[in-house]
C-alpha cells in the first residue's frame, strides 16, 4: 500500500515532468567566428584559410565561420580549393556564414568607370559565396567627395551590387569601415536610398571612426544600423580581470541589438595584440555567452 508520503512525492515527480521535459529556449542568438580574428597567424603564414573550418569547430565548438577574403583572394574562381573548403566544412559540421570582401576598389568611387569595375570585381565573391552556402558578402562603402555626392555614389554601386547578388541569393552588407561608413545615419541613408531586401549592414562594434581624432558614438551608431543588420561583428581587443572587454561596454551595446529584434549570429573579432589569439576567442566567447544569459529575452 502506498502511504501518503509516498503518494505526495510522486504526485509532485508528476507534476515537475512536463517542465523537465519541455524544450530548453533557445538561445536569441549563436555564435560565429571571423576568420580576421587569426590575422596574425594568417598573415605569418602559421595558418591557411583552409584550416580555418577546422580549428573553429575543434578548438572552439563553433559552427559558423566567416572568412576574409585577403587570405585566399587568388582562389575566389578556383573550383578545386572551393571545393576543398567546402568539403573541410562538410566533414567537421562547419557551415559557410560570409565572406568579408576587402581590396577590390571602391564601390563608391566619384569615377563611373571605376566604380564599375569595382562593382564587377566583387562578382567572383558573390558566385564563391553561393557555391559554398553562405548568405552574405561583406563589402565597404568606401567613397570620396561631399557627404550628399558620397551617398549617392555609394548607393549606385551598391545598388549595382546587390542587384547581381540577388541573382544568385546572396546578401550584400555594409560594414561600418572607416570614413562616412562609420557614421551610421550616413550608412543608415545609403541602404535605405538603395532599397533592395538583399542589401543590408554588419555593425561592428568596434569600426566607428570616421578620421583620424573622429570617432563616432558606437552605440548611437550600432542603434542606427541594427534595423539593416544581416550580421553582427562583436570585435574585441582586451579583457579585465572580471572577463569584460575594455573599450566596449557588451551588456550595453547588446541590449541594443537584441532591442533591434536581431535573432542571428553574432561574429566573434578579435583584434587585441596584448594576448594569444586562441586566448581572446575565448574570452570573447565568454563574454558573449554570459550576456546572452543575462538579455534572454522572456
Amino acid at each position: 500500500m502506498t502511504s501518503r508520503r509516498e503518494f505526495m512525492g510522486l504526485a509532485a515527480l508528476a507534476v515537475a515532468a512536463p517542465a523537465l521535459s519541455a524544450k530548453a529556449k533557445e538561445p536569441w542568438f549563436r555564435i560565429s567566428l571571423a576568420e580576421w580574428s587569426f590575422n596574425r597567424s594568417l598573415f605569418a603564414n602559421k595558418m591557411s584559410n583552409l584550416d580555418f573550418p577546422v580549428v573553429a569547430r575543434k578548438d572552439f565548438g563553433i559552427e559558423v565561420v566567416e572568412y576574409v577574403n585577403q587570405f585566399w583572394m587568388d582562389k575566389a574562381e578556383d573550383k578545386a580549393y572551393l571545393a576543398e573548403l567546402k568539403k573541410r566544412c562538410d566533414d567537421n559540421g562547419v557551415k559557410s556564414g560570409l565572406i568579408m570582401c576587402d581590396r577590390e576598389g571602391a564601390l563608391g568611387d566619384p569615377d563611373a568607370a571605376a566604380r564599375t569595375r569595382t562593382v564587377e570585381n566583387h562578382y567572383k565573391w558573390v558566385t564563391a559565396a553561393a557555391w559554398l552556402g553562405c548568405h552574405s558578402i561583406r563589402v565597404n562603402a568606401q567613397s570620396s567627395g561631399t557627404f550628399g555626392a558620397q551617398l549617392d555614389f555609394a548607393t549606385d554601386g551598391l545598388r549595382r551590387l546587390a542587384q547581381f547578388g540577388a541573382q544568385h541569393g546572396i546578401n550584400v552588407i555594409v560594414e561600418n569601415h572607416g570614413g562616412l561608413s562609420s557614421n551610421g545615419k550616413w550608412l543608415a541613408s545609403v541602404i535605405d536610398q538603395v532599397g533592395l531586401p538583399n542589401c543590408g549592414t554588419l555593425p561592428d562594434f568596434g569600426n566607428f571612426n570616421v578620421a583620424q581624432g573622429k570617432p563616432y558614438d558606437r552605440y548611437l551608431g550600432t542603434t542606427e544600423l541594427m534595423p539593416f543588420a544581416r550580421g553582427v561583428s562583436a570585435k574585441s581587443y582586451a579583457f579585465d580581470a572580471r572577463g569584460n572587454e575594455t573599450t566596449i561596454d557588451y551588456l550595453r551595446i547588446m541590449r541594443i541589438v537584441r532591442d533591434a529584434g536581431y535573432r542571428g549570429y553574432v561574429g566573434i573579432e578579435f583584434e587585441g595584440r596584448d594576448i594569444e589569439e586562441a586566448q581572446g576567442i575565448r574570452a570573447t566567447q565568454k563574454l558573449l555567452e554570459r550576456v546572452r544569459d543575462e538579455l534572454q529575452p522572456a
